[in-house]
């Protein structure tokens, strides 16, 4: 569907963005007004869960012409990490809890939080300029 398309180019780019510039300084220019609004936990958590949910979905429907799960493949799983990755920087921020699994979840994902960010934004860039090319 091309709303999914849409939605996945958009929350890519935007989500890998915010992934990017959390740790950056403001700098006096036009963006710091939109790092500021994207270093807010609840716009992180909403693009969270919008951008996994869109990730997950973008696998399972499919463009007319393409092929089914590999068309969108990395697209969507760029979605599901970049989503996972806001998800676990929210539950770090608000639990108390730790377990081993969420360590090792944090050393993956957090830890490698810019590397996630451009992936995003790349594979979103890509995804919107090459929109049939198989694998895109």
């Amino acid at each position: 569907m091309i709303q999914f398309y849409l939605l996945s180019v958009l929350l890519n780019i935007v989500a890998g963005y915010a992934l990017y510039s959390y740790e950056s300084e403001p700098r006096g220019s036009l963006f710091d007004g939109i790092r500021l609004f994207m270093k807010d936990q609840t716009v992180r958590l909403i693009m969270g869960i919008l951008t996994f949910t869109v990730g997950f979905f973008k696998l399972l429907t499919v463009m007319r012409g393409d092929v089914p799960v590999v068309g969108d493949l990395l697209p969507s799983v760029a979605g599901m990490a970049v989503g996972v990755t806001l998800l676990l920087e929210f539950y770090r921020a608000t639990a108390n809890v730790s377990t081993e699994a969420i360590d090792k979840l944090d050393k993956i994902f957090i830890a490698n939080r810019r590397l996630v960010g451009i992936v995003a934004m790349a594979s979103g860039l890509v995804h919107f300029l090459f929109a049939n090319v198989l694998f895109l």
